[in-house]
């Protein structure tokens, strides 16, 4: 499939990318070889390949969810490198004008 320069510079201008005027050129070279590649894979026969979501199996290693008493305050806070009041103390970040 051959691209210009023109549909260079709006597929650009649509995906928010600034372009350097002297690297249209390869661009359009690029994308050329690109879609030429894309244009190849659509000739491969493939209907009888089932469709697929990833090229190799993967299964999730997922364990059973068990209840654990949580943390007691003293345990929370022990490695806080500044506490008051049973709470983590943290700098001010907002400030009211």
């Amino acid at each position: 499939m051959k691209i210009n320069a023109a549909q260079v510079k709006h597929v650009a201008e649509l995906a928010r990318l600034v372009i350097e005027p002297g690297s249209v050129d390869r661009l359009c070279q690029q994308v050329a070889t690109i879609l030429a590649y894309v244009d190849a894979l659509n000739e491969v026969d493939t209907r009888d390949v089932p469709p697929t979501s990833h090229a190799i199996a993967l299964t999730n290693a997922f364990r059973d969810d068990v209840e654990h008493p949580h943390l007691g305050a003293e345990q929370a806070l022990a490695n806080a490198p500044s506490r008051g009041n049973g709470c983590f103390v943290v700098p001010k970040i907002i400030q009211q004008d």
